[in-house]
């Protein structure tokens, strides 16, 4: 039998077995949604361009709490932010697994934080927690390394002398080098040969995942495994990046001293080395590569594209930006550069960071969630093992909880008297027991960077500022802004 005939004959199995597979299996009191058709689920009544949406359409019809099949994987999706929340907050533990992500799981294969379940992704979350915590995460040490590389960067904007150019590698290569200073134990020049691929190989993977590429893979890997694509980039760019930490680690190995740690790794290898007559430890080398990827992507790719969005709005609306000048001139003025405690007396400026991050949310579906043990939610039972898809976007433009959840608002942010004001239905970075670990510094980043940058500048678009398209490129794993340029002009 030849390969062809071979590949027909297995997917005409693949086919039967899934068929029977949906026909037969008990649902038991599961949300409803609409039908599904063996192999393809409901990806027909989804439109492939643009799954947010499809999926936020699909909860108009059938609720906040509904089921859909992507291809033969059944998931449960959560809109609106009472519902998500009270799937992450109020039964936090029972939301607490992790779901399958194939375009993150066939690289980590559950071994890295972000996408480990059980007892594994307990142990690594108390370990990294309190260790990030050491090396100052949320503390005035790192506010002094964030100063620090803001200070490299001022001195890079300096250099376009008004020029047009795109702010997406200059960002990137400093705010990398923030988590990279906590991971690795130092920063990188901006020249780096390892810092430069390190920074192409996230953005390029997350515009991969953001991609109609990257979902499909997430709904047939085994398949898509098979065909050509960008798809097959993400594999190629995970293992160059896995021999980049690999090199590193083992520079690390060559000149640990256990009595002194220097940073992530060091503190990781400890642990290794403590529990190495363990079999069932959770700390050995494959888990502090995949941990480390994690954190790197995570703190490297989410600030870079939140500051992308950041910069697009405040070239839209001038007024907005000239108000963020005229509070950093205030309360800061232009002989110091601005502190996180400056914060509190800036109510504006918050307000737009926050404002940013709502509108533009930057990773709109959260990565999947799984229930720990079977779950009644909502009037539902939801199996141990369910997938769960969170749509923050959903939460983030909530009309119950936004005047205008579809306008760019900074007064959501603000009370009566001009005050900053919290909102409960703010999740940029999940919430629950998943919550980002890197929240506390993403926060301290975005203040610190933005207020630093219109200190010393003026943003400016290269055309009319009503002509900015602030819609993404593309919406998948995360909200892509459109490319552009501009000029900083300074002040």
């Amino acid at each position: 039998m030849d390969s062809v005939s071979t590949a027909i004959l297995l997917l005409l199995l693949a086919f039967i077995c899934l068929f029977l597979r949906l026909g037969t299996r008990d649902k038991g009191k599961l949300p409803p949604g609409p039908q599904p058709i063996p192999l393809l689920g409901n990806l027909l009544q989804l439109r492939s361009q643009d799954m947010l949406s499809s999926l936020t359409k699909l909860s108009q019809e059938y609720g906040s709490v509904y089921t859909v099949h992507l291809g033969p994987r059944r998931v449960v999706v959560l809109s609106g932010y009472q519902t998500v929340k009270e799937a992450l907050v109020d039964q936090g533990e029972e939301f607490s697994g992790r779901g399958d992500y194939p375009v993150f799981y066939n690289f980590t294969k559950g071994n890295g934080i972000a996408f480990s379940n059980g007892e594994r992704w307990k142990a690594l979350r108390r370990f990294s927690v309190q260790i990030l915590r050491n090396f100052g995460m949320g503390k005035r040490s790192i506010e002094e390394r964030i100063l620090e590389e803001g200070s490299f960067l001022l001195a890079e904007l300096r250099k376009t002398e008004g020029e047009p150019f795109d702010p997406t590698f200059v960002l990137s290569r400093s705010v990398s080098n923030i988590i990279c200073s906590v991971l690795f134990g130092s920063r990188f020049d901006y020249d780096d040969d390892r810092l430069l691929t390190i920074i192409r190989l996230i953005n390029d993977n997350f515009q991969i995942m953001s991609s109609p590429w990257g979902e499909f893979y997430n709904i047939f890997p085994g398949i898509l495994d098979w065909f050509p694509g960008p798809h097959r980039r993400l594999f190629k760019n995970y293992g160059r990046m896995k021999d980049i930490i690999a090199r590193i680690v083992r520079e690390h190995q060559a000149s640990l001293d256990p009595n002194c740690p220097r940073d992530f790794i060091d503190c990781f290898l400890n642990k290794m080395a403590q529990e190495k007559q363990d079999p069932l430890s959770h700390f050995y080398l494959d888990t502090l590569l995949m941990t480390t990827h994690n954190l790197l992507f995570g703190g490297t790719e989410t600030v870079g594209t939140t500051l992308r969005h950041t910069f697009l709005v405040l070239m839209k609306f001038p007024q907005v930006q000239a108000r963020v000048h005229e509070e950093i001139d205030r309360v800061v003025g232009r002989a110091r550069m601005p502190r996180v405690e400056d914060r509190a007396a800036m109510p504006y400026t918050d307000a737009v960071i926050h404002e940013v991050q709502r509108f533009a949310d930057v990773i709109p579906m959260n990565l999947p969630h799984r229930v720990t043990r079977d779950t009644s939610f909502r009037g539902f039972v939801l199996p141990k093992g369910t997938d769960v898809i969170t749509l923050l976007n959903t939460v983030h433009y909530d009309p119950s909880q936004f005047v205008t959840p579809k306008e760019f608002n900074p007064e959501h942010f603000l009370d009566d008297n001009k005050s900053f004001k919290k909102s409960p239905a703010f999740m940029p970075f999940s919430a629950g027991r998943r919550l980002c670990l890197g929240e506390s510094l993403a926060r301290m980043e975005l203040f610190l960077y933005l207020t630093a940058i219109l200190q010393s500048f003026t943003l400016q678009p290269l055309g009319a500022p009503e002509d900015i398209d602030l819609t993404p490129l593309s919406s998948g794993l995360g909200n892509l802004p459109r490319p552009f340029q501009l000029r900083v002009l300074a002040r």
